[in-house]
């Protein structure tokens, strides 16, 4: 680093490279002022977030009544097993499912399906009877004397149900037969 200048230029011709002068007391100076800069900055905020944290304090006053609790923040159904608030609504209340396996939900709704298959159900305000047990409904079903249909009517409906929408009708028509 040269302390002398060239009166007419601020390069020296006669060198072949142009010499840098770094002034490494304004670097410092810059670098030191950062730093306090920063330092003042930090402090500013943590004081700023105590003031904050106060005035928290002092205002908590009762709980908003539009605020939603817990169940109400929950996703909709259906939700992943490992979720919270992963469940089935059962006639006994919710059953908890968060931390079995997957198949723990077809467990039990298989489990209530069958309760039903055999016992039925009834509406527990009114004992209205909603589904019957299956022996009993095939027997009530048979009791009434049902006649199976026969005629035109019923190979109409029989050739209707046995015919498909195919591809190469573009889902237009039904055109192909089950056989």
């Amino acid at each position: 680093m040269s302390s002398k200048k060239s009166a007419g230029t601020i390069s020296d011709l006669n060198k072949p490279y142009e010499e840098n002068e770094i002034g490494l007391k304004g670097i410092l100076w810059f670098g030191v002022g950062l730093f306090l800069l920063i330092v003042i900055t930090f402090g500013l905020m943590w004081a700023l977030l105590n003031v904050l944290k106060d005035y928290q304090r002092e205002t908590a006053g009762p709980v908003n009544p539009l605020a939603m609790n817990e169940q109400e923040r929950l996703p909709p159904e259906p939700r992943l097993q490992l979720a919270p608030g992963f469940g089935v609504e059962a006639e006994k209340g919710r059953v908890n499912l968060e931390l079995l396996p997957p198949q723990a939900e077809y467990r039990e709704l298989h489990k209530q399906w069958e309760q039903l298959w055999v016992g039925g159900s009834k509406d527990a305000k009114t004992g209205t009877v909603i589904s019957l047990p299956i022996e009993e409904a095939k027997n009530r079903f048979l009791s009434q004397g049902v006649k199976a249909r026969t005629g035109a009517d019923a190979e109409a409906a029989y050739d209707k149900a046995r015919t498909m929408i195919s591809e190469s009708s573009s889902g237009r028509v039904a055109s192909e037969k089950i056989r």
